[in-house]
């Protein structure tokens, strides 16, 4: 009882009298707690006072055990049990030995009364045998008791007949004799095995039984490399030929472009289970960046969610397992635990498991983290979390029900700790006694988990010939599969995929809208309700918004934004967009969702274009760089048929995302046939705002390309822009789009489009000025803002014997028309190219080689030298230097 947590028996003394006298003048709890035992009729008798306070000792007893009975529990197979803790002692709350066979009536443990002795077997049972939980820290009091009286009513075990039994034996015994084969038949192959652990097993296949049998319909799994074959072959039903196929290094399997090594590669499968359920699972690819996997998990899962509609978060579970070091030691995992409960990111919670190895590669706990359990970042969410013996399957059995019918229940996430041992080094050609040579000789000596619970069973009177029986079949099916043929698995670009076209090609597909369209659109997004009160300078460049497309002039880089997203929604396309502070817009020039000032509700206009248009989300994103892009991606891989987008708030920002970019956006397609059709806006620009404000690192994305992985493009126009948006979702292939998106170009005054540049024609990779061909002498070749500079210098001088010309996509570089456009140059003689970043920056160092091939000599370089920093941080230093690079470009 919450009320009786910290009593102290002169305050229930007082309580009690007050109830004596008047039994509505104490809280309910107590009204209950007092009624439910026997005390004599008269004040004076020192037998309710002595009564009371035993009762109210008992009662803080037993809430101590909900508190800190974890800190009792033996979940640790490598060392014995803990002694008795000191603050679970009955003595430490004054009660005797003599109070052992005393009865009490503690209500919620055991509403009949029960003594002493019978209360204490109870709460050790429930709280400090082989799970200990901890769930005293949520704050929500009805998710509290659920939790509290599912432990207590089965005391934390599962009721199993022999042949219940049987079957998780038989799922460790798959998990430990896979492990068993693969080292006997693979000799000194990198499998990172699951031994020691493999009690995950039995917990994962009991995990995926309760999800179907709970109405889930998709259960999507995250996991790094321990672990994973044994997953990928036991849960997962991978054919185990073509599993020992990749240990033979069969390249010939599905292997696509560069590949990953096997403990990276994802799968799925349909399983289907007696009760007629069926399970679509899924296991994500992942690098070996540990907990980078975790939000492309939740975004995928978001995704497929939104694609069931109502009541979607019931029907797709994500379940992610992590290691104890990186659980405690990633950022990248509280980011996640982060995301579960903010609008636009939320799935109805996840199933964490942690498999506590109790050491990292080489580095215990002590020197891996700050606080007692590897899992104590979790308490951020106020979850419960459990922690479960390795050694006892049927413990993590329980459990495994447990987490799902409270995520299904109250859908929040679950942590549960499996804390077990790691039998080989990290991996199998590692001797790890070299830095925990103690612990590994505990390790040494044990038996395998199988058989310390085939122990266990037999003990119990289970036959051991069906023991034995289920061991050689398990190890039957394996030597048969080893000399079997390997299963065709069809790799990417299946199920909602199988309309994407697999290879990149140029394509040039008109995206232009009429502009009796865009003038429709264009009101609609200017149309604010009577009844909401908008910003006053929101309405008047709603208001200026309308008139650009009236008046089929003006129209600035906001507006057409605006219009290319009003128009792909029109036409079915469904869009979202997250990033910090991207519904008004870091630059203000957005607003997409506009916010009521008399009480903040929001609206938002892109959502009231038609009856029949497809979604629009829009979200602010928590200050997160690297978890919020890995969801956006996850979300990407399961939307082919959407436009995906994350705004960073300054392109510099995107390093904190490096590993996303780098492991998955630039390079899945290749090592997993995985692409994506995810939008990265990053704004881009020199104006004197320091080295944090200034570059999206242009340099960094070129230098990931190959093969067509990316389409990396430097837009300087608002109609370029708008038919970049919309060419990404018309034309047949997907690829991550990389949008340098301007800052001082959103409201510069030669910035701007007209209605018929939007209603006309499509992007163009190349962009050549109106120069009198036959005058121009020199070619400037640049990209982005710097051309407006360059131009302004132009017309200033009147220099009608140079040309600027526009690259407006990076990669894949069209070098046909750009030769095309050099050819209508007929008596130039200089080339340069003009950047505004340094020289180990921008695009120079990547487009230097094709520019020499294509020109037959290197062109001259204008712009900053190398720096280390990417921008000056003095204003006139930058101004200075802005000014020197634009004489430079036209004194050559």
């Amino acid at each position: 009882m919450d009320i009786l947590a910290n009593a102290g028996p002169e305050w229930l003394e007082n309580q009690y009298r007050l109830w004596r006298d008047d039994p509505a003048s104490v809280p309910d709890d107590l009204r209950a707690f007092f009624s439910g035992f026997e005390i004599a009729a008269h004040d004076g008798d020192a037998a309710p006072r002595d009564l009371v306070r035993k009762q109210a000792a008992v009662e803080l007893l037993i809430q101590r055990y909900r508190e800190i009975g974890h800190l009792q529990a033996c979940t640790d197979p490598l060392d014995p049990c803990p002694p008795p803790h000191p603050a679970l002692a009955p003595e430490t709350f004054g009660l005797e030995q003599s109070d052992l066979d005393s009865v009490f009536h503690p209500g919620d443990l055991v509403p009949n009364g029960a003594t002493l002795r019978q209360i204490l077997d109870r709460l050790r049972q429930t709280y400090s045998r082989t799970v200990g939980v901890e769930f005293m820290h949520i704050q929500d009091q009805t998710e509290r008791e659920w939790l509290r009286r599912k432990m207590e009513e089965s005391g934390n075990r599962l009721q199993l007949n022999p042949d219940e039994k049987l079957a998780i034996l038989r799922k460790l015994q798959e998990a430990g004799l896979f492990e068993i084969f693969l080292h006997r038949r693979f000799l000194g192959q990198k499998r990172f095995s699951l031994e020691g652990g493999e009690t995950m097993i039995p917990l994962l296949d009991e995990i995926t039984r309760n999800a179907a049998a709970s109405g889930v319909c998709d259960l999507i799994l995250g996991m790094a490399h321990r672990g994973r074959l044994n997953v990928l072959a036991n849960i997962f039903g991978k054919p185990l030929p073509n599993m020992f196929a990749e240990f033979t290094d069969n390249v010939e399997l599905a292997f696509v472009g560069e590949g990953d090594v096997k403990y990276h590669k994802g799968y799925s499968c349909d399983r289907e289970f007696p009760n007629g359920r069926k399970l679509h699972m899924s296991i994500a690819s992942n690098p070996s960046h540990l907990e980078a996997v975790d939000p492309v998990v939740i975004g995928k899962c978001r995704a497929r969610h939104s694609n069931y509609g109502p009541g979607g978060r019931k029907k797709v579970l994500p379940v992610l397992i992590h290691g104890d070091a990186a659980f405690a030691g990633q950022g990248m995992v509280a980011e996640t635990l982060n995301l579960s409960q903010i609008d636009g990111y939320q799935v109805g919670g996840t199933i964490h498991v942690v498999l506590n190895n109790q050491i990292g590669f080489t580095t215990s706990p002590q020197h891996a983290r700050s606080t007692p359990y590897a899992t104590d970042v979790a308490k951020m969410l106020m979850v419960p979390i459990f922690h479960v013996h390795g050694e006892d399957p049927e413990a993590a059995a329980h459990v495994a029900r447990l987490a799902v019918e409270y995520r299904q229940t109250f859908g929040r996430d679950v942590i549960i700790e499996i804390i077990c041992y790691r039998r080989q080094g990290h991996n199998e050609g590692d001797d790890p006694s070299f830095t925990q040579p103690l612990m590994y000789e505990k390790i040494r000596r044990r038996p395998p988990v199988h058989e310390v619970y085939a122990a266990r069973l037999i003990e119990e009177g289970i036959d051991p010939a069906a023991i034995r029986a289920q061991a050689d079949a398990i190890n039957a099916r394996l030597e048969e599969a080893l000399g079997g043929e390997s299963v065709p698995i069809g790799a990417g670009y299946r199920g909602k995929w199988s309309n994407i076209q697999r290879h990149y090609e140029p394509v040039e597909i008109t995206t232009g809208v009429p502009e009796n369209i865009l003038r429709k659109l264009a009101v609609r997004l200017s149309s604010i309700p009577k009844s909401f009160s908008a910003h006053p300078k929101v309405v008047r460049l709603l208001e200026a918004r309308r008139r650009m497309a009236e008046e089929g002039s003006g129209i600035d880089w906001g507006t057409a934004e605006a219009l290319a997203f009003a128009t792909l929604l029109t036409e079915g396309t469904p869009i979202r967009l997250s990033g910090q502070d991207c519904r008004r817009g870091t630059f203000n020039h957005r607003h997409a969702v506009l916010i009521d000032t008399t009480n903040d509700q929001p609206y938002v206009p892109l959502g009231f274009l038609s009856p029949t248009q497809a979604p629009i989300q829009v979200y602010n994103s928590m200050l997160s760089e690297n978890a919020v892009l890995g969801f956006e991606y996850g979300y990407s891989l399961e939307m082919p048929e959407g436009l995906t987008i994350w705004e960073a708030q300054f392109g510099d920002f995107a390093n904190g995302a490096q590993v996303s970019i780098d492991q998955f956006i630039s390079s899945s397609g290749s090592k997993w046939d995985r692409t994506s059709g995810l939008v990265m806006f990053l704004p881009h620009g020199y104006e004197g705002q320091g080295a944090e404000h200034s570059s999206a690192r242009i340099e960094r994305y070129l230098q990931l390309c190959a093969d067509h992985n990316l389409q990396v493009v430097f837009p300087s126009t608002p109609a370029q822009f708008f038919h970049l948006l919309r060419r990404q979702m018309k034309v047949p292939w997907r690829r991550p789009l990389i949008v340098f998106t301007p800052k001082s170009l959103l409201r510069h005054p030669d910035c701007r489009s007209s209605l018929a540049e939007l209603s006309q024609g499509r992007f163009r990779e190349i962009l050549t000025d109106s120069a009198a061909k036959k005058a121009v002498r020199t070619i400037l070749l640049c990209s982005g803002k710097i051309y407006f500079e360059l131009a302004a210098r132009r017309r200033d001088e009147e220099r009608d014997d140079v040309a600027l010309v526009r690259i407006e996509q990076l990669y894949p570089l069209r070098e046909d028309l750009l030769a095309q456009a050099l050819q209508s140059y007929p008596k130039a003689e200089t080339f340069a190219w003009v950047q505004e970043e340094p020289a180990n920056g921008g695009a120079w160092s990547h487009l230097r080689p094709r520019l020499t091939a294509l020109l037959g000599k290197e062109p001259v370089y204008v712009g900053r030298p190398a720096m280390a920093a990417t921008a000056v941080g003095s204003h006139r230093q930058h101004v200075r230097e802005q000014k020197k690079l634009i004489s430079k470009a036209f004194s050559l």
